[in-house]
């Protein structure tokens, strides 16, 4: 049986739920991740993962929320940012009131976008439900998270496009990007000269993805996914 909630008939969702009653909410954006990737990628990995970890540690998985808020792409193209948290906040803080009215006993907020904005979004979100002491618990994480991850996390660096790879390997096309110029030899990886158009990589914050070597992707996936899980713990 799939663990993607929104296929599941309610019998089946109820009996899911009686074995562990825990909700996967994956979050990501529409977002420019340089030409090699989709813009999709944050919302696509934090699914790909959540799935991977209800596999080992139980629960369901909700559809991806395609919205965030933060970071340095907010003008880039095909790119869409919320300017409020309140208006992500206000459907999670929905979602997770239906959800403990069903009997879910533990929601993980899991975002794949994991700009400073949105992760305090999503931690405020959690400390304040939680205060109410109810019987739904939520956890908030990001995809950065990992301190034992074996790639370090990036923006369309070699780590997302390493994990997205894992999932949905037809979605990468490393041959789009130009090869590196000469003048940009040992800059800094996060530098702000990676916004500039005419930039090699453009867009991109981390390790150079024409590093990539896909017999890494089941690797990073297994890693992130088993911690993903262990996070998560037992209810």
């Amino acid at each position: 049986m799939t663990r993607q909630l929104e296929l599941l008939r309610p019998a089946q969702i109820a009996e899911e739920i009686s074995r562990c009653a825990r909700v996967w909410l994956p979050l990501g954006t529409i977002e420019y991740h340089s030409k090699h990737l989709p813009v999709g990628l944050d919302g696509l990995q934090a699914h790909g993962l959540c799935l991977d970890a209800a596999e080992i540690a139980g629960g369901l998985v909700y559809p991806p929320l395609w919205w965030g808020i933060g970071g340095g792409h907010a003008r880039y193209q095909w790119t869409v940012m919320m300017s409020e948290a309140t208006e992500i906040s206000s459907i999670l803080r929905h979602t997770l009131a239906r959800l403990q009215d069903f009997g879910v006993r533990q929601a993980v907020l899991f975002t794949g976008h994991f700009a400073d904005e949105q992760l305090a979004m999503i931690a405020q979100l959690a400390d304040t439900w939680n205060a109410q002491n109810g019987p739904l618990h939520a956890l908030a994480l990001g995809v950065n998270g990992n301190t034992e991850a074996p790639l370090p996390p990036d923006h369309a660096g070699r780590f997302e496009t390493t994990l997205l790879a894992a999932y949905h390997p037809q979605a990468v096309d490393i041959s789009l990007l130009p090869p590196p110029q000469p003048d940009e030899a040992g800059e800094d990886p996060f530098g702000p000269q990676r916004h500039a158009l005419s930039h090699s990589l453009h867009g991109i914050f981390g390790a150079d993805p024409r590093g990539y070597a896909p017999e890494d992707t089941a690797i990073l996936r297994g890693a992130m996914a088993t911690w993903l899980a262990a996070r998560a713990g037992t209810i």
